[in-house]
This record gives structure tokens, sequence and C-alpha cells, in this order.
């Protein structure tokens, strides 16, 4: 299913960059009755390539954000991911699980089925499975039509594949802490957590783990056709705050001591910025800020 990648908010970025004058299609995501993820599931990382410790533990800190028990200083991860409960069926919890370092066992260029395999590595039922490839790595169709993608094992075990873009196409999957690859060349933000590449991840990851528990199998909520949806987050592509047009991602704030943009926080005092989902009450995009 290369339809649960990035590439339907890379073509939707571009037709709202050559053409914003174009009356936007009406955005409301069908339920199409299939089965929503929703409960407690864990999210096995695996690592594969070299990623420094600062690095993991980002990613790491975002993921058990989602469902801080601990954390509710607003604007905060947990209240972005809490408008995925408007979703049929009540809300869904994430955290952490088992991670795997898998340092280059299959060289630097991967294709679609060894990617298959290394998500293939952990078989728990509850569970979505997480590969992330380093800056050095190569994927099948990284940079060139996705940033990522989410998928299943035989139609049973969801997994999520994100590419960190720092050294090959930051402009494309790292966006706005780098300038555009096409559009308006707006000067970028700085990345709250001082890594380009990885708070580029932190948005694939964050958009590709909202389509993956509202659309895990292809029949859950999403626009257009099954072969290339608009789903919960990538449906609003591009937008990070209020005001947002194309090439600006919108009013977000600024941290007075580092000048880096965000507009949520999360475990251990971690500042991200999460693009808008949206919402099924409001049929709108809905920015944290």
């Amino acid at each position: 299913m290369d339809s649960k990648c990035l590439l339907a908010m890379l073509l939707w970025c571009v037709l709202l960059q050559l053409k914003p004058t174009v009356e936007a299609q009406k955005l409301e995501l069908i339920y199409h009755n299939g089965t929503l993820l929703k409960g407690s599931f864990t999210v096995n990382i695996l690592w594969y390539g070299n990623f420094t410790q600062i690095q993991r533990s980002i990613i790491v800190d975002f993921v058990n954000s989602l469902n801080s028990a601990t954390w509710s200083q607003a604007p905060s991860v947990k209240s972005w991911w809490k408008t995925t409960e408007e979703y049929k069926g009540g809300s869904t919890t994430l955290s952490v699980g088992k991670q795997i370092m898998e340092p280059y066992s299959l060289g630097k260029h991967i294709n679609e089925k060894q990617l298959y395999g290394l998500a293939s590595r952990f078989k728990d039922v509850r569970a979505i499975n997480l590969v992330l490839t380093a800056k050095d790595v190569a994927v099948d169709s990284f940079c060139s039509g996705r940033c990522g993608t989410h998928n299943s094992i035989d139609g049973k075990i969801p997994y999520v594949w994100v590419g960190n873009s720092e050294t090959q196409c930051p402009g494309q999957c790292a966006w706005p802490f780098h300038k555009p690859i096409f559009g308006p060349q707006t000067p970028p933000l700085v990345a709250p957590n001082g890594d380009v590449g990885v708070d580029g991840m932190i948005i694939n990851i964050a958009t590709l783990l909202a389509g993956t528990v509202t659309n895990p199998f292809n029949g859950g909520y999403y626009q257009g056709p099954p072969t290339l949806p608009l789903e919960a987050v990538s449906a609003c592509a591009g937008i990070f705050g209020r005001g947002a047009f194309p090439g600006y991602p919108g009013k977000v704030l600024v941290d007075r001591a580092t000048g880096a943009s965000y507009n949520a926080q999360g475990r251990n005092d971690r500042k991200f910025l999460l693009p808008a989902m949206w919402d099924p009450a409001t049929f709108q995009c809905k920015p944290l800020v």
C-alpha cells in the first residue's frame, strides 16, 4: 500500500504552491467503516544506521509525550494527540516499547522489501512498529516521492517508516526548518531541538502515527482515492499555526532563549513543532496555537 506514504501530502503542497488562487477542495475525511486503532498500544522502534543518543532521546521523548499522564502544560503534545479521540471509538494510548539498534546490516540503500523485513522484526499484535533510517541511508522513493510511509504486516500489525532527510532533502522533508525546494523562499524556522533532520522527522512521525491510528488498514478516515489518501494530518499539510498559507507555516511560539519555533511541549521539557490535525468535530484543520 504505497498510498500510505506522504506523497499525498507532498502533492497537496505542490498544488497549493503553484495555484494559490484556486479554490481548495472541500476538506472532509470520510470514515470507510474499517478498523481503527483504539486502546493501548506500544510503539516499537528499530533504529537503522547511526543515531546519536541525543537524537534517540528526542524521538523517544516525543512518542512518550503523546499520552503523558504527568505533562499537561499547554500547549502540549498530549493535547495535540487528543484530537484523535474525535475519530470514532475513543482514545488511543501510545508509549515506547521495545527498541532494536540495527547498524547498517543491509547496507545504505534499502528497498521496499527490506523495509518490510525490518518492520517485521517485532511481532507484537498490540503495537505499531516504527522503523527509522539515519541521514546517510537511502530508501526507495525517499525524497523523490515520500518522507515516510505507513503500512501493515499481513494486514494485522501496522508499521511506520520515516527517514532522516538532513543530508538528502531537508527542503522537502524537514520544512519549515529548511528553505523549501519549491515555492516562496521564506527564511527557515529554528528547529526546537537544534537538529533539523530529527525535528523534521518528528513532524513526519507525528503525521504518520496519526494516519496509522485513524486509517491503519485502508478502511478508516481519509479523503480521495485509497491509493493516494489525504489522512488526519497529511490533509493539513503545511499548517502549523494560525494564519498559515502556502510558504508560511503560521504563527507559532518562539523560545526567547534559543529563538527556536515550537507549538507543543512534552516530556523532559522538550519542545516540538507539530502539524495541524483535521478535527472531525469541526471539519477543520486544527493547529495547537
